[in-house]
């Protein structure tokens, strides 16, 4: 059976996106193929960390909690065949799954909401990994074959105070067919309340001019910017 590095598992509501405030099962996992320089996690991605589980050993720690709504989040879950395991596994047992991907890659494999978050190029870090990061970062024709084939939103991590990322968001979206502007979120980039609120009302105008939506990060608000949350 396949086996998948686990940063941790935890139970809160979901702080983004169009199921915000939904009581979940967070399952986080360990390794990603990017390198944001503003990465949140980098427990999960910068620096991989937790132990290796079965699959069988991951759903039993989902399944203790009696949740109805897991997220399978890391890091980037998709590059792991063991997470299309466990997403069919929960599944079976009825529950309902969200996944958080880069929209990197792509798997089979059962999701009641595809969570796509390309990254602009606001996440590109200065050193090594530039050239890596730059070359993986977007993937347009994953991007097609996720919206294809699952309910998904495409959440965008902008900055509307320095640079170019609304130019950015509209010219991927223009390379995709059938978007639906309702299911495109604009996020704003912070960790702390103050900054978050800031661009936040910086965001309402370009989402109202293109009919998009605005999502905040409730989780900052309501825990701050720490783990298990």
């Amino acid at each position: 059976m396949n086996r998948l590095r686990l940063s941790e598992i935890f139970v809160s509501v979901q702080g983004e996106g169009i199921w915000t405030g939904v009581p979940s099962v967070f399952v986080r996992v360990s390794g990603c193929n990017l390198r944001c320089r503003w990465c949140d996690t980098p427990y999960a991605s910068w620096n991989p960390e937790g132990p290796v589980l079965s699959v069988e050993e991951v759903s039993q720690r989902v399944l203790v909690h009696e949740m109805d709504h897991v997220v399978l989040t890391g890091g980037e879950p998709m590059l792991f065949p063991g997470v299309a395991d466990l997403a069919h596994f929960l599944k079976a047992q009825g529950k309902t799954i969200t996944i958080e991907t880069a929209g990197t890659v792509f798997r089979d494999l059962p999701c009641d909401l595809m969570s796509i978050s390309p990254k602009l190029s606001n996440s590109t870090p200065d050193g090594s990994w530039e050239e890596r990061h730059n070359a993986t970062r977007l993937q347009p024709e994953v991007i097609q074959h996720l919206i294809d084939t699952h309910d998904y939103q495409l959440k965008f991590v902008v900055n509307p105070e320095t640079g170019d990322d609304l130019s950015e968001v509209e010219a991927l979206l223009a390379s995709l067919r059938g978007v639906k502007r309702d299911r495109v979120l604009l996020m704003p980039e912070g960790t702390d309340v103050e900054t978050l609120r800031r661009r936040m009302k910086l965001l309402i105008e370009p989402c109202m001019k293109r009919n998009w939506r605005l999502t905040s990060r409730l989780q900052i608000e309501l825990f701050g910017d720490k783990r298990g949350t």
